[in-house]
């Protein structure tokens, strides 16, 4: 049996310092487990670097370490989602070797509504930030004084110089590893499927969980029957 590797994780990009020592990187864990935690509660637009250092348990000048404002705290966020779905993906195709591409494709879409279930903050957040709501001056987190930003608005530029799509981010892993699993190349063809793909499947999946707050039964079972027939003849 060939392990399936996993992708590469990403330090994000919107990440000021990367953690070194094993205690900045356990505060740097806790940080974003708040920020999951209040995206569930109280939304994005709510969302503040002070409520999460307080749900954190941390000075708010630890938060301004890593994150210039809310929205780079939250792309780092949507960067770990992305690795945890990329493991768990890995983990499942490695425990299957003889997986076909129907099954491959079963794991891809189960560990995102998986995750859309059982992951905090991942229903508002999963592999993006959500876009700002116009007027919106909480990006800069006001009320915070200068003197309890370390490094003043330098994070804020370097967040906002860095624009990704998301989901052609989650393309380039799941490709790396369907390609891996299938022993096919990771071509263009193979990439332009699964942008296809995925772009589809995150439509109607937010489709079937604005129906049904658990993910509406049938439009998932909708969703993968256009994936095999869409996805399934290029995979084989």
């Amino acid at each position: 049996m060939v392990p399936v590797p996993q992708t590469r994780p990403q330090n994000p990009p919107a990440l000021r310092r990367t953690p070194v020592q094993q205690r900045s990187a356990e505060r740097l864990a806790r940080i974003l487990d708040a920020c999951a935690g209040l995206l569930d509660e109280s939304g994005y637009e709510q969302l503040s670097t002070r409520a999460v250092a307080a749900r954190a348990g941390v000075p708010i000048g630890s938060v301004y370490r890593f994150f210039g404002n809310k929205r780079a705290m939250v792309a780092a966020l949507a960067h770990r989602n992305l690795d945890e779905y990329a493991r768990r993906i890995s983990d499942r195709l490695a425990s299957a070797p003889l997986l076909d591409a129907y099954g491959a494709i079963d794991g891809v879409l189960d560990e995102f509504i998986e995750m859309k279930r059982t992951v905090p903050g991942f229903a508002l957040v999963d592999f993006g930030v959500p876009a700002a709501a116009p007027g919106d001056s909480t990006e800069g987190d006001a009320g915070v004084g200068e003197g309890e930003r370390e490094g003043g608005g330098e994070g804020e530029e370097a967040a906002e110089s860095v624009v990704e799509d998301p989901n052609r981010l989650v393309v380039e892993r799941i490709c790396e590893l369907l390609a891996t699993h299938l022993n096919r190349p990771a071509d263009d063809g193979l990439r332009r499927k699964v942008l296809v793909g995925v772009e589809t499947a995150d439509a109607l999946v937010r489709l079937a969980f604005r129906t049904d707050p658990a993910g509406d039964p049938a439009l998932i079972d909708e969703t993968r029957q256009l994936l095999y027939a869409y996805l399934a003849p290029s995979l084989a």
